[in-house]
């Protein structure tokens, strides 16, 4: 049972909010960027801080990763200072960014007093270090140990590891390959955790599916039982005093060696304060067991519920169906010497996603910033695919695009070459590398760009990207309904969205459309 906040303990949040406000004003926004951080506001590290458990008495070992201003560590104090007045708190935190040390020691500092005035005991360690760096290590300068933690907590940084770097190497050769600073800090908590440990973490949705993360997943899942995520209805609300407009959950999970996986917690809101809505679902129907890519599906209320059911009853894989998917093969700034901005002798048309619209391909654009064409030779020539029909899809959306998945037909008919180019920011549909079947390639453009598609990647792909591997992993019409609905492709002409959504819905059995209701 929660007691009383001891003197102070309140206070403590609001001198660290008043830091980190200070901290994050000051802070030379390029800095910020390079280093890829955004500070937790108070709301949320109290949120994050009701999130963890505290089960058993005894010492609490706490370490904060990239800990910025000490907003979790403060939260996370006053609530065990709450419920746990005379606890022994051990807490380590690290941080890379030299403006943020005095600050830092001034927050842990704080936290250490406020205890002491409850009858508590908090101890500190600053690292003033990379936490990537102190974490692979496997002892300090003076023998200290890293770790285990009984809580990791962290708002960790957002932004790509390059292949080359040593950051990345480092997370590598200790616990997995992984793409991006937020889930290398992820897998290391994962690893300085004690068993029966747990981390919470506020993170961009994108680690849940893509191909980029799936060794990041693969050893998360092996190690880690997810026991609660926290979805925010608007993005724009997590980090309300920033500029993030990144999908963010808050994820909640622990350490087992145990192949039993029991129920999860999903909950949705739209801010902090307003109310929470929570529903507990299967481990199951969050990871499903036999997935090679280990997705983690988050359905945040009935209605994802209900799009995933629609979803798992179409009745075709994409292989079912007689089509492939690849990425775009000519990366044009590795073949430059090749392009040409318009039609030339000897080369054939290059498509990117300017020349898409209204379900078909505009070529060329006079005057476009990208080129139209690349020349056809013996280095070219196995970048291009063989004249046919084919079904592109854009691979990058904006956020404030209304649809996140746009698709369209080539048409050998109205764009006559022998070969054609693909630019890798398309997807490309096909079959062994060559065109699809007319009736089919338009009833598949007609399905990409149907609503209930679009629905299902946006509620479960926390990123704007559309790869070729989620579009591989999806089910589909049957071969046959889409072979239907390409029979209904109004030519010369492009149907608006109510129209279009009919079409398919007629196409479909009605337990797959129920989403579209």
């Amino acid at each position: 049972m929660a007691t009383k906040a001891p003197a102070g303990s309140a206070d403590l949040v609001a001198r660290t909010e008043a830091r980190r406000q200070e901290s994050s004003a000051a802070l030379d926004p390029k800095q910020r960027a390079k280093l890829g951080q955004y500070f937790t506001p108070a709301p949320a590290a109290d949120f994050i801080a009701s999130l963890t458990r505290l089960d058993e008495a005894g010492p609490i070992r706490i370490l904060d990763a990239g800990a910025g201003a000490g907003s979790l560590t403060a939260s996370l104090v006053m609530r065990i200072l709450r419920e746990r007045p005379e606890s022994t708190i051990n807490v380590t935190a690290c941080e890379i960014d030299p403006q943020l040390h005095e600050i830092l020691a001034t927050t842990l500092e704080d936290c250490t007093s406020t205890a002491r005035a409850a009858g508590g005991l908090v101890e500190t360690t600053l690292v003033r270090d990379d936490f990537i760096t102190w974490a692979t290590q496997a002892e300090g300068l003076f023998g200290e140990e890293r770790g285990p933690f009984d809580l990791v907590i962290m708002n960790p940084p957002y932004k790509k590891l390059a292949a080359s770097s040593s950051e990345r190497k480092a997370v590598a050769s200790t616990c997995t390959e992984t793409s991006n600073l937020y889930s290398a800090f992820m897998a290391l908590g994962v690893h300085l955790l004690v068993r029966g440990g747990q981390l919470v973490a506020i993170t961009p949705r994108s680690f849940a599916n893509g191909p980029y993360f799936r060794p990041f997943r693969r050893y998360f899942l092996d190690r880690m039982h997810i026991d609660r995520v926290h979805v925010f209805d608007a993005r724009n609300k997590v980090f309300a005093d920033t500029d993030v407009l990144q999908e963010n959950v808050i994820l909640s999970a622990t350490r087992t060696d145990s192949p039993d996986r029991g129920l999860v917690t999903v909950s949705t809101s739209q801010s902090y304060s307003s109310d929470i809505r929570s529903r507990v679902v299967q481990y199951e129907e969050m990871v499903h067991p036999a997935d090679p890519e280990h997705f983690i599906h988050i359905s945040a209320d009935e209605e994802d519920t209900q799009l995933a059911t629609a979803h798992a009853n179409l009745p075709a894989t994409l292989p079912e169906t007689g089509c492939q998917i690849s990425t775009g093969r000519v990366v044009d700034f590795r073949s430059k010497e090749h392009l040409r901005p318009g039609q030339t002798d000897g080369a054939v048309p290059l498509i990117y996603p300017l020349h898409m619209r209204d379900g078909g391909i505009n070529w060329p654009v006079p005057d476009a910033k990208k080129n139209n064409s690349i020349m056809l030779n013996i280095d070219t020539e196995k970048m291009t695919f063989p004249s046919g029909y084919y079904v592109v899809v854009k691979r990058l959306s904006s956020k404030e695009e209304k649809r996140r998945v746009v698709a369209a037909v080539f048409d050998p008919m109205e764009i006559p070459f022998k070969r054609i180019g693909f630019e890798n920011h398309v997807n490309v549909f096909h079959h062994a590398g060559e065109g699809l079947p007319k009736d089919v390639a338009r009833g598949l453009c007609l399905w990409m760009n149907s609503t209930l598609l679009d629905r299902f990647i946006r509620r479960f792909s926390g990123h704007t990207q559309v790869n070729a591997t989620d579009l591989r992993n999806l089910r589909y019409p049957s071969k046959d309904q889409l072979k239907a609905m390409g029979n209904e492709w109004v030519e010369g002409g492009w149907l608006d969205q109510e129209k279009l959504d009919d079409l398919v819905k007629r196409h479909l059995e009605p337990a797959d459309t129920a989403a579209l209701s």
